[in-house]
């Protein structure tokens, strides 16, 4: 029986070690602490401080999921911050981090990952459920919880995130997207791409929808917004002339894209003249081209909104 123990103990450590060595030479993006491959879906500890949740390996594409492209942007809203999640400092895996004491005029460029199966159903850094057919996020130091707009620099495809989770752990990692966001963007095959992260401000954006709030005092400028005020450092001029819309100082622009190429950006805004009976620009400031429709009044807005999708662009936003 002795004898019978040992190999059976040698015989399951024979077996995770292949198993550990399997994994590693999946040819699946790799989950460590924030990205698909290398993460399972054991219970995140309450504070964020844990690197336990970040070291196992396995996590998954779902076996059969549902057709994400439907499913709506995180609506943004005035909200506390999170009990949880939040300290001003954490560490993981020896690594110290800091949170943010709010989300401020955030803006930066990286590369987004994306976070599934082994996920799915467990509690995330602030307490609450995972649900990777939701659009969420998790992100290292942004406050939990936070609204950012998420905008692929491949495709120009955007979405709205609600970040309610700590990760990825990867220096060379911007923000780690749920499977719904990422299916939303187009990189679930590559696992990984290039996006732009803007904070958005609730009170802001409920206020632009006459739903509320106050801009008085944001606790997370929406990035979006703010550059399109301010001088931007290029602009080429619109293919089609928009003489014949609204002049009035309530016209706004729809904002369709916002790309890492100029010539990808005036592509689309060539694109978009043929197709629609408006003017079409784009805005360059720094390394990002903005493509926007407009003006359109108030009142010409959702007919707008309806022709962008109908020409493949259903999430748009308002810029003024």
């Amino acid at each position: 029986m002795t004898k019978l123990r040992i190999n059976m103990r040698y015989l399951s450590g024979s077996l995770l070690l292949a198993a550990l060595v399997s994994g590693c030479a999946s040819q699946a993006p790799q989950r460590t602490g924030g990205e698909v491959g290398a993460s399972s879906s054991a219970p995140a500890a309450p504070a964020a401080a844990s690197g336990e949740r970040y070291a196992m390996t396995g996590d998954a594409y779902p076996v059969a999921p549902p057709d994400v492209s439907t499913v709506p942007d995180a609506e943004p809203r005035i909200e506390a911050p999170s009990r949880a999640g939040n300290r001003s400092t954490y560490e993981v895996w020896g690594e110290t981090y800091h949170v943010l004491p709010d989300s401020r005029g955030y803006a930066r460029q990286g590369t987004a990952s994306w976070y599934g199966e082994k996920f799915h159903g467990y509690a995330t850094s602030n307490g609450e459920i995972y649900d990777m057919y939701k659009m969420s996020a998790a992100h290292r130091s942004l406050p939990l919880p936070t609204f950012a707009r998420v905008t692929s620099l491949n495709n120009g495809r955007s979405v709205i995130v609600r970040v309610n989770d700590r990760g990825p752990f990867h220096s060379d990692r911007e923000i780690d997207l749920s499977y719904a966001a990422a299916a939303r963007l187009g990189i679930l095959e590559n696992g990984t791409g290039p996006v732009r992260v803007e904070a958005i401000d609730p009170a802001q954006w409920l206020a632009e929808r006459g739903r509320g709030g106050s801009v008085s005092s944001p606790q997370a400028t929406s990035a979006a917004p703010a550059a399109a005020a301010s001088t931007p450092v290029s602009e080429t001029r619109p293919v089609r002339a928009a003489s014949a819309e609204p002049s009035s100082g309530h016209a706004v622009y729809l904002q369709v894209a916002a790309l890492g190429s100029a010539e990808g950006a005036q592509q689309l805004q060539q694109r978009l003249s043929d197709e629609l009976p408006r003017g079409v620009r784009v805005q360059s400031e720094t390394d990002v081209h903005r493509v926007q429709v407009g003006p359109v009044s108030p009142s010409q807005e959702t007919q707008a909104r309806e022709e962008l999708r109908r020409a493949g662009f259903p999430q748009v936003f308002v810029v003024r």
